[in-house]
């Protein structure tokens, strides 16, 4: 099939290249002209394992291409909308860019299209693509909700090897279309859902309200294990072992970031205000997560005396996930300025985040090129981000290097009794001190 994607950012990227790689041929359009041609020179612009390889192959066998121009994008039958949607003061989806592209392509349309929106938009929105393609075309011009459910980190797998596939639609023509078309990632047997329009938009927000909840509920469940003097380890291994519950997703630590969660809990919220519905449970998942990004420093604070001027922090992981270079809403941000307001010096170390970070905080901050740079001096060891690199490290190396052996672990990667029989003094989360 022709296919194009228009916006390359990270979910567009990501698609295109593998609807690419099942043999279509695709076109990713983006009016970024530096982001085009950084893809055209052979560049990639976000970090993504398994990204590059698969651009790289099928841009060679020539199934996917890029531009700048939306004429050239709109000469496809399938135009897949992979737009930003970001959040309003009041919490809300902005969408005038789904809104204003939808009508350019109305006007540029010369032909029967399928316009396909992936972006996470509130319910309600495909209605408003289609009066305004309808004010704007003579065309036929079908409007279907298809959200996608990618983790940053495995983007690529979870595309091929989705889970399931939401089409939203009433047009028989293009439920059938985009069914043909997701059928090579559906072998294993994960069902293709047709449903409306509107339940196909709230499943997105629903699925990613449901997880954030599972986030600040362990999260929850932890901070009062300190308090009661129970291991949440144990806590989230029994917990998970119900099939009802699950394992995923119940991992304390020092609350959730990235593009969508923090994102789509608030325009879940806005949502049901505009309906008149107070969403208690959903509100008190972003209060939760909010103060939970502070907990890390309050156990600093608190060894500390209140006092950490002239203190120098290790800090290990500054992308709000492994696998990425995302700092958006990243709980590293919350922590790093609050050190900072305190009067702290930071040495930080990312494996892939620090050009970013960078950008963001300028020099508030030391960024060191290994792990072991970051601890050179340091009063204490701070564990933002659970990347695979700091699982194991030579602690007596670490020892060394640091004025005191103390070590704040936000992501519990550490076991408390082998710390401590290393010398080390440490804190955690739900598991003690």
């Amino acid at each position: 099939m022709n296919i194009s994607i228009v916006g390359t950012g990270y979910v567009g990227l990501v698609q295109g290249a593998c609807f690419a790689d099942t043999g279509n041929d695709v076109i990713c359009m983006d009016i970024d002209e530096r982001r085009i041609n950084t893809l055209k020179s052979g560049g990639i612009p976000i970090y993504e394992p398994g990204l590059e390889e698969i651009v790289r192959q099928n841009v060679h066998e020539g199934r996917l291409h890029f531009t700048t121009s939306l004429k050239e994008a709109v000469e496809s039958e399938l135009i897949f909308l992979c737009l930003p949607t970001p959040p309003q003061e009041d919490g809300s989806a902005d969408l005038q860019y789904i809104l204003g592209v939808s009508e350019q392509i109305a006007k540029l349309a010369t032909s029967a299209k399928i316009l396909i929106s992936k972006s996470t938009v509130p319910v309600g929105t495909a209605e408003k693509v289609k009066k305004i393609v309808t004010q704007h075309s003579k065309q036929q011009i079908d409007v279907v909700s298809n959200p996608e459910f990618l983790k940053e980190g495995s983007a690529v797998e979870d595309t091929l090897k989705p889970d399931r596939i939401i089409i939203g639609s009433k047009s028989e023509r293009a439920n059938a279309l985009l069914s043909e078309l997701y059928e090579p990632f559906v072998r294993t047997g994960a069902p293709i859902l047709v449903m409306d329009e509107r339940s196909a938009e709230m499943v997105k927000y629903a699925a990613n309200a449901f997880l954030a909840a599972k986030i600040s509920f362990i999260n929850e469940i932890a901070n009062l294990c300190e308090l009661a003097g129970a291991d949440v380890d144990w806590v989230r291994r029994g917990i998970g072992a119900d099939q009802r519950i699950g394992k995923a997703f119940l991992f304390p630590g020092v609350g959730y970031g990235g593009s969508c969660f923090p994102k789509d809990v608030k325009a879940l919220m806005r949502t049901g205000e505009e309906h008149g519905y107070d969403l208690k449970v959903i509100k008190a998942v972003n209060q939760v997560n909010t103060q939970q990004k502070t907990v890390i420093v309050e156990k600093v604070k608190k060894h500390f005396g209140n006092n950490l001027r002239d203190k120098t922090f290790a800090v290990w992981g500054l992308s709000f996930k492994p696998r990425t270079d995302d700092i958006r809403e990243a709980p590293s941000l919350v922590i790093l300025r609050a050190l900072r307001a305190e009067g702290a010096t930071i040495r930080a170390h990312d494996p892939v985040a620090m050009p970013i970070v960078q950008a963001a905080l300028g020099s508030e901050i030391e960024l060191c090129s290994n792990n072991y740079d970051a601890l050179k001096g340091a009063d204490a060891l701070i564990v933002v981000t659970e990347w695979n690199e700091f699982r194991q490290p030579d602690f007596e190396k670490m020892k060394k290097m640091m004025k005191q052996p103390i070590v704040f672990d936000g992501r519990n990667i550490y076991d408390p009794k082998t710390m401590s029989e290393r010398g080390f003094i440490y804190y955690s989360i739900g598991r003690g001190k």
